[in-house]
Protein backbone atom coordinates (compact mmCIF):
# COMPACT_ATOMS: atom_id res chain seq x y z
CA UNK A 1 0.00 0.00 0.00
CA UNK A 2 1.82 3.58 -1.13
CA UNK A 3 2.02 6.28 1.18
CA UNK A 4 -1.03 8.54 -0.20
CA UNK A 5 -3.34 5.23 -0.20
CA UNK A 6 -2.06 4.52 4.14
CA UNK A 7 -3.15 8.40 4.49
CA UNK A 8 -5.94 8.25 2.91
CA UNK A 9 -7.39 5.07 5.10
CA UNK A 10 -6.10 6.36 8.56
CA UNK A 11 -7.89 9.91 7.67
CA UNK A 12 -10.91 7.77 6.75
CA UNK A 13 -10.34 5.99 10.01
CA UNK A 14 -10.53 9.15 11.76
CA UNK A 15 -13.40 10.47 10.06
CA UNK A 16 -15.45 6.96 11.09
CA UNK A 17 -14.15 7.06 14.14
CA UNK A 18 -15.71 10.45 14.84
CA UNK A 19 -19.01 10.37 13.32
CA UNK A 20 -19.20 6.97 15.44
CA UNK A 21 -18.63 9.07 18.17
CA UNK A 22 -21.15 11.78 17.32
CA UNK A 23 -23.18 9.13 16.83
CA UNK A 24 -22.93 7.38 19.87
CA UNK A 25 -23.65 10.69 22.01
CA UNK A 26 -27.34 11.30 19.96
CA UNK A 27 -30.30 13.72 20.64
CA UNK A 28 -33.06 11.88 21.25
CA UNK A 29 -35.11 9.71 19.21
CA UNK A 30 -38.74 8.21 18.89
CA UNK A 31 -38.97 4.71 16.88
CA UNK A 32 -42.12 3.39 15.70
CA UNK A 33 -41.95 -0.78 16.48
CA UNK A 34 -44.34 -3.54 16.77
CA UNK A 35 -42.83 -6.10 19.05
CA UNK A 36 -41.72 -5.93 23.38
CA UNK A 37 -39.45 -8.12 24.44
CA UNK A 38 -40.62 -10.81 27.23
CA UNK A 39 -40.99 -9.90 30.82
CA UNK A 40 -43.18 -10.02 33.92
CA UNK A 41 -46.06 -7.85 33.80
CA UNK A 42 -47.45 -5.63 37.08
CA UNK A 43 -50.98 -5.61 37.31
CA UNK A 44 -52.33 -2.36 38.86
CA UNK A 45 -54.52 -1.57 36.36
CA UNK A 46 -57.35 -0.33 38.71
CA UNK A 47 -55.08 2.57 39.87
CA UNK A 48 -53.88 3.05 36.09
CA UNK A 49 -57.30 4.01 35.29
CA UNK A 50 -57.85 6.27 38.02
CA UNK A 51 -54.82 8.69 36.83
CA UNK A 52 -55.25 8.05 33.64
CA UNK A 53 -59.28 9.71 34.07
CA UNK A 54 -57.89 12.65 36.35
CA UNK A 55 -55.44 13.39 33.95
CA UNK A 56 -58.42 13.05 30.84
CA UNK A 57 -60.02 15.58 32.62
CA UNK A 58 -57.20 18.12 33.14
CA UNK A 59 -56.65 17.53 29.32
CA UNK A 60 -60.16 18.20 28.90
CA UNK A 61 -59.71 21.93 29.95
CA UNK A 62 -58.13 22.52 26.17
CA UNK A 63 -54.80 23.85 24.51
CA UNK A 64 -55.36 27.37 25.82
CA UNK A 65 -56.05 26.67 29.45
CA UNK A 66 -52.52 25.52 29.48
CA UNK A 67 -50.69 25.47 26.39
CA UNK A 68 -47.47 24.48 27.98
CA UNK A 69 -48.79 20.76 29.05
CA UNK A 70 -51.43 20.41 26.76
CA UNK A 71 -50.17 19.32 23.26
CA UNK A 72 -49.07 16.47 21.31
CA UNK A 73 -45.10 17.08 21.67
CA UNK A 74 -43.67 19.77 20.47
CA UNK A 75 -39.89 18.32 19.94
CA UNK A 76 -38.98 17.66 15.88
CA UNK A 77 -38.90 13.81 16.58
CA UNK A 78 -42.70 13.69 18.24
CA UNK A 79 -45.28 15.48 17.19
CA UNK A 80 -49.35 13.46 18.26
CA UNK A 81 -52.37 14.86 17.80
CA UNK A 82 -53.61 15.86 21.11
CA UNK A 83 -56.75 14.17 20.84
CA UNK A 84 -55.23 10.98 20.40
CA UNK A 85 -53.45 11.25 23.92
CA UNK A 86 -57.70 11.72 25.27
CA UNK A 87 -58.26 8.61 23.47
CA UNK A 88 -55.59 6.56 24.68
CA UNK A 89 -56.75 7.35 28.04
CA UNK A 90 -59.93 6.57 27.58
CA UNK A 91 -59.43 3.47 25.95
CA UNK A 92 -57.54 2.49 29.37
CA UNK A 93 -59.89 2.90 31.49
CA UNK A 94 -63.05 1.35 28.67
CA UNK A 95 -60.22 -2.25 29.02
CA UNK A 96 -60.37 -2.10 32.97
CA UNK A 97 -64.22 -1.45 33.33
CA UNK A 98 -64.63 -4.45 30.58
CA UNK A 99 -62.22 -6.74 32.18
CA UNK A 100 -63.70 -6.18 35.25
CA UNK A 101 -67.11 -6.87 34.51
CA UNK A 102 -66.39 -10.36 32.95
CA UNK A 103 -64.17 -11.30 35.80
CA UNK A 104 -61.01 -11.78 33.69
CA UNK A 105 -57.34 -11.09 34.47
CA UNK A 106 -56.42 -7.39 32.63
CA UNK A 107 -55.86 -7.67 29.13
CA UNK A 108 -53.31 -4.77 30.29
CA UNK A 109 -50.82 -7.03 31.36
CA UNK A 110 -51.12 -9.09 28.28
CA UNK A 111 -48.15 -8.34 26.01
CA UNK A 112 -50.04 -9.78 22.27
CA UNK A 113 -53.14 -7.50 23.77
CA UNK A 114 -50.86 -4.36 23.89
CA UNK A 115 -49.14 -4.73 20.63
CA UNK A 116 -52.65 -5.44 19.14
CA UNK A 117 -54.50 -2.45 20.06
CA UNK A 118 -51.28 0.02 20.38
CA UNK A 119 -49.26 1.86 18.54
CA UNK A 120 -45.90 1.75 20.02
CA UNK A 121 -42.58 4.27 20.02
CA UNK A 122 -39.55 3.51 21.28
CA UNK A 123 -37.77 6.12 22.97
CA UNK A 124 -33.96 6.12 23.00
CA UNK A 125 -32.37 8.98 25.48
CA UNK A 126 -31.31 12.45 24.50
CA UNK A 127 -27.45 11.54 25.16
CA UNK A 128 -26.30 15.00 24.17
CA UNK A 129 -28.21 16.67 26.61
CA UNK A 130 -27.37 14.14 29.55
CA UNK A 131 -23.53 14.30 28.30
CA UNK A 132 -23.57 18.08 29.32
CA UNK A 133 -25.05 17.24 32.50
CA UNK A 134 -22.97 14.57 33.85
CA UNK A 135 -19.70 15.83 35.46
CA UNK A 136 -20.07 14.22 39.01
CA UNK A 137 -23.19 11.84 38.10
CA UNK A 138 -22.31 8.54 37.07
CA UNK A 139 -25.73 7.54 36.44
CA UNK A 140 -25.90 9.79 33.90
CA UNK A 141 -22.19 9.09 32.54
CA UNK A 142 -23.37 5.56 32.03
CA UNK A 143 -26.97 6.25 30.83
CA UNK A 144 -27.31 3.44 27.62
CA UNK A 145 -28.15 4.87 24.05
CA UNK A 146 -31.40 2.58 23.95
CA UNK A 147 -32.40 3.36 27.57
CA UNK A 148 -33.80 6.50 29.85
CA UNK A 149 -32.67 7.00 33.19
CA UNK A 150 -35.17 6.12 35.71
CA UNK A 151 -34.91 7.73 39.22
CA UNK A 152 -37.62 7.26 41.64
CA UNK A 153 -39.70 9.81 43.93
CA UNK A 154 -41.65 9.47 46.61
CA UNK A 155 -44.34 11.12 48.89
CA UNK A 156 -42.64 11.95 52.40
CA UNK A 157 -44.42 10.53 55.33
CA UNK A 158 -42.94 12.94 58.14
CA UNK A 159 -43.78 14.14 61.38
CA UNK A 160 -44.94 17.74 61.93
CA UNK A 161 -45.86 20.29 64.70
CA UNK A 162 -48.30 23.11 64.58
CA UNK A 163 -45.92 25.57 66.34
CA UNK A 164 -42.21 25.91 66.01
CA UNK A 165 -40.02 24.11 68.23
CA UNK A 166 -36.24 23.35 68.11
CA UNK A 167 -36.35 20.29 66.62
CA UNK A 168 -39.04 21.86 63.99
CA UNK A 169 -37.86 24.95 63.25
CA UNK A 170 -38.87 25.33 59.21
CA UNK A 171 -42.57 25.97 58.14
CA UNK A 172 -43.87 25.06 54.62
CA UNK A 173 -45.38 28.50 54.51
CA UNK A 174 -48.84 29.38 52.49
CA UNK A 175 -48.80 31.99 50.09
CA UNK A 176 -47.67 35.06 51.58
CA UNK A 177 -50.45 37.54 52.44
CA UNK A 178 -49.92 39.94 49.78
CA UNK A 179 -51.29 37.70 47.18
CA UNK A 180 -53.36 35.25 48.99
CA UNK A 181 -56.55 36.37 47.29
CA UNK A 182 -54.47 36.93 43.68
CA UNK A 183 -55.17 34.46 40.65
CA UNK A 184 -51.51 33.37 39.40
CA UNK A 185 -51.44 35.57 36.32
CA UNK A 186 -52.70 38.59 38.66
CA UNK A 187 -49.89 37.78 40.44
CA UNK A 188 -47.08 37.63 38.28
CA UNK A 189 -48.35 40.66 37.04
CA UNK A 190 -47.26 41.78 39.99
CA UNK A 191 -43.65 40.08 40.02
CA UNK A 192 -41.57 43.23 41.14
CA UNK A 193 -44.04 44.18 43.98
CA UNK A 194 -45.04 40.45 45.81
CA UNK A 195 -43.32 38.97 48.72
CA UNK A 196 -42.92 35.52 46.71
CA UNK A 197 -40.10 36.78 44.58
CA UNK A 198 -38.48 38.66 46.95
CA UNK A 199 -36.39 36.05 48.70
CA UNK A 200 -34.35 32.88 47.97
CA UNK A 201 -34.33 29.63 49.93
CA UNK A 202 -31.20 30.32 51.71
CA UNK A 203 -32.41 33.79 52.99
CA UNK A 204 -35.68 32.05 54.15
CA UNK A 205 -33.71 29.32 55.69
CA UNK A 206 -31.31 31.74 57.66
CA UNK A 207 -34.08 34.05 58.41
CA UNK A 208 -35.98 30.96 60.16
CA UNK A 209 -32.60 30.26 62.23
CA UNK A 210 -31.61 33.65 63.50
CA UNK A 211 -32.83 34.66 66.86
CA UNK A 212 -33.65 38.31 65.73
CA UNK A 213 -35.55 37.35 62.63
CA UNK A 214 -37.31 34.19 63.76
CA UNK A 215 -40.60 35.73 63.24
CA UNK A 216 -40.27 37.73 60.70
CA UNK A 217 -41.11 35.14 57.72
CA UNK A 218 -44.60 34.61 59.83
CA UNK A 219 -45.31 38.22 59.19
CA UNK A 220 -45.28 37.74 55.53
CA UNK A 221 -46.62 33.90 55.10
CA UNK A 222 -48.86 31.83 56.85
CA UNK A 223 -47.05 29.02 58.44
CA UNK A 224 -48.85 25.88 57.47
CA UNK A 225 -46.62 22.97 59.53
CA UNK A 226 -43.23 22.89 61.22
CA UNK A 227 -40.67 20.54 60.04
CA UNK A 228 -37.32 19.71 60.28
CA UNK A 229 -34.42 20.73 58.09
CA UNK A 230 -34.60 17.33 56.52
CA UNK A 231 -38.48 16.91 56.70
CA UNK A 232 -38.26 20.76 54.71
CA UNK A 233 -35.90 19.50 51.92
CA UNK A 234 -37.50 16.26 51.36
CA UNK A 235 -40.93 18.64 50.58
CA UNK A 236 -39.82 20.54 48.48
CA UNK A 237 -37.51 18.27 46.62
CA UNK A 238 -40.60 15.88 46.04
CA UNK A 239 -43.16 18.64 45.97
CA UNK A 240 -45.34 17.02 48.28
CA UNK A 241 -45.41 15.95 52.36
CA UNK A 242 -47.86 14.21 54.12
CA UNK A 243 -47.22 14.80 57.87
CA UNK A 244 -49.07 13.12 60.92
CA UNK A 245 -49.58 15.20 63.86
CA UNK A 246 -48.78 14.31 67.32
CA UNK A 247 -52.79 14.47 67.50
CA UNK A 248 -53.21 11.43 64.77
CA UNK A 249 -53.96 13.75 62.33
CA UNK A 250 -52.60 12.94 58.71
CA UNK A 251 -52.20 16.22 56.23
CA UNK A 252 -51.35 16.50 52.89
CA UNK A 253 -49.56 19.62 51.47
CA UNK A 254 -48.16 20.31 48.29
CA UNK A 255 -46.39 22.69 46.45
CA UNK A 256 -48.73 26.07 45.37
CA UNK A 257 -46.36 28.80 43.54
CA UNK A 258 -42.55 29.03 43.45
CA UNK A 259 -39.91 32.45 43.94
CA UNK A 260 -39.60 31.88 40.15
CA UNK A 261 -35.95 30.70 40.15
CA UNK A 262 -34.89 27.94 38.43
CA UNK A 263 -33.79 24.45 39.52
CA UNK A 264 -29.83 24.59 39.65
CA UNK A 265 -29.45 20.43 38.66
CA UNK A 266 -25.37 21.61 38.88
CA UNK A 267 -25.79 22.06 43.16
CA UNK A 268 -27.20 19.79 46.17
CA UNK A 269 -30.82 20.11 46.68
CA UNK A 270 -30.34 21.70 50.02
CA UNK A 271 -27.92 24.50 48.63
CA UNK A 272 -30.74 25.47 45.78
CA UNK A 273 -32.27 28.96 45.70
CA UNK A 274 -36.28 27.89 44.29
CA UNK A 275 -38.39 28.08 47.05
CA UNK A 276 -41.84 26.60 47.32
CA UNK A 277 -45.18 28.10 48.80
CA UNK A 278 -47.49 25.30 49.87
CA UNK A 279 -51.24 24.77 49.99
CA UNK A 280 -52.87 22.09 52.69
CA UNK A 281 -55.01 19.48 49.81
CA UNK A 282 -57.20 16.48 50.59
CA UNK A 283 -54.52 13.64 48.86
CA UNK A 284 -51.86 13.45 46.68
CA UNK A 285 -51.84 15.67 43.90
CA UNK A 286 -49.06 15.77 40.63
CA UNK A 287 -48.99 18.38 37.70
CA UNK A 288 -51.37 21.50 37.69
CA UNK A 289 -50.04 24.80 36.41
CA UNK A 290 -51.66 26.32 39.47
CA UNK A 291 -52.75 24.40 43.08
CA UNK A 292 -56.11 25.63 42.94
CA UNK A 293 -56.29 22.41 39.84
CA UNK A 294 -53.72 19.56 40.32
CA UNK A 295 -54.07 15.96 38.74
CA UNK A 296 -54.62 13.36 41.83
CA UNK A 297 -52.17 10.47 41.21
CA UNK A 298 -51.15 7.35 43.17
CA UNK A 299 -47.57 5.43 43.16
CA UNK A 300 -46.46 3.12 40.83
CA UNK A 301 -48.88 4.39 37.58
CA UNK A 302 -47.30 7.71 37.61
CA UNK A 303 -44.61 8.87 36.20
CA UNK A 304 -42.91 12.66 36.26
CA UNK A 305 -41.34 13.89 33.08
CA UNK A 306 -41.13 16.51 30.52
CA UNK A 307 -44.33 17.48 29.56
CA UNK A 308 -42.98 20.37 27.65
CA UNK A 309 -41.56 18.42 24.83
CA UNK A 310 -43.59 14.98 25.73
CA UNK A 311 -47.20 16.27 25.82
CA UNK A 312 -49.08 16.08 29.15
CA UNK A 313 -51.05 12.98 29.71
CA UNK A 314 -48.40 10.24 27.91
CA UNK A 315 -49.11 6.74 28.22
CA UNK A 316 -45.37 4.86 28.93
CA UNK A 317 -44.67 1.73 29.21
CA UNK A 318 -41.50 1.04 31.32
CA UNK A 319 -39.31 -2.58 31.24
CA UNK A 320 -37.02 -2.58 34.27
CA UNK A 321 -35.01 -4.92 36.42
CA UNK A 322 -36.30 -6.00 39.55
CA UNK A 323 -34.27 -8.42 41.40
CA UNK A 324 -32.80 -8.85 38.29
CA UNK A 325 -35.32 -9.67 36.24
CA UNK A 326 -37.35 -7.78 33.30
CA UNK A 327 -40.63 -6.14 34.80
CA UNK A 328 -43.13 -4.40 32.61
CA UNK A 329 -45.77 -1.07 34.37
CA UNK A 330 -47.74 1.15 32.23
CA UNK A 331 -47.54 4.24 33.80
CA UNK A 332 -49.13 7.76 32.58
CA UNK A 333 -46.73 11.34 32.32
CA UNK A 334 -48.76 12.75 35.40
CA UNK A 335 -45.75 14.95 37.28
CA UNK A 336 -43.03 16.86 36.45
CA UNK A 337 -40.67 19.05 38.20
CA UNK A 338 -37.74 21.86 37.59
CA UNK A 339 -35.41 19.03 36.60
CA UNK A 340 -37.75 18.44 33.77
CA UNK A 341 -37.20 21.40 31.27
CA UNK A 342 -35.10 20.31 28.01
CA UNK A 343 -34.90 16.68 30.18
CA UNK A 344 -35.76 13.94 26.92
CA UNK A 345 -33.41 11.27 28.97
CA UNK A 346 -35.05 10.68 32.05
CA UNK A 347 -38.62 9.75 33.82
CA UNK A 348 -39.11 9.92 37.21
CA UNK A 349 -41.34 7.11 39.08
CA UNK A 350 -43.73 7.90 41.78
CA UNK A 351 -42.60 4.69 43.74
CA UNK A 352 -44.75 5.32 47.11
CA UNK A 353 -44.65 6.87 50.46
CA UNK A 354 -41.76 6.70 53.16
CA UNK A 355 -40.66 8.16 55.58
CA UNK A 356 -37.07 8.65 54.87
CA UNK A 357 -34.30 7.81 51.86
CA UNK A 358 -33.49 4.56 54.01
CA UNK A 359 -36.79 3.94 54.09
CA UNK A 360 -37.38 4.59 50.61
CA UNK A 361 -34.11 2.65 49.49
CA UNK A 362 -35.06 -0.61 51.44
CA UNK A 363 -38.11 -0.61 49.08
CA UNK A 364 -36.43 0.15 45.95
CA UNK A 365 -33.17 -0.77 46.16
CA UNK A 366 -34.01 -3.70 43.85
CA UNK A 367 -35.40 -2.16 40.84
CA UNK A 368 -32.85 -1.19 38.14
CA UNK A 369 -31.76 2.74 37.46
CA UNK A 370 -32.51 2.26 33.44
CA UNK A 371 -35.38 1.12 31.61
CA UNK A 372 -36.40 0.41 28.62
CA UNK A 373 -39.33 2.78 27.60
CA UNK A 374 -42.29 2.89 25.03
CA UNK A 375 -45.09 5.72 24.38
CA UNK A 376 -48.36 3.84 23.37
CA UNK A 377 -51.22 5.27 21.42
CA UNK A 378 -54.34 3.24 21.23
CA UNK A 379 -54.66 2.77 17.21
Amino acid sequence: MNRAKKLHLALSLLVGACSFSAYSIASPSFTPTTQLPAGQWIDLSEDLCDVAQQTHQYLAQGHAYDPAAIHGGTTPWLKTPPERIKETLTFICDVVNEDKQAGRASRLTNPDFITQNFELVRWAPDQQRASQLSEGKPLLQRLPADRVLLTKYYVRLTDGQPQQTSQTPHALYGLPFDEAHLTLEEADAKRDQITRYRYGKQAIVAKESSPTQAGYMRNQAPPLIWLSRNDLEGALLQGTAVVDEPNGQRRYFNVHRNNGIAYDRTIRPEQQERYWYFKEVPGVLGYGKDADYKIPIRPQVTVAGDIFQLGLGRLILLRTEEHGQPVFRLTVLADTGGAFHDNLYQLDWLSGYYRDWDDYHRNNRHIGDYADAWLLLKR
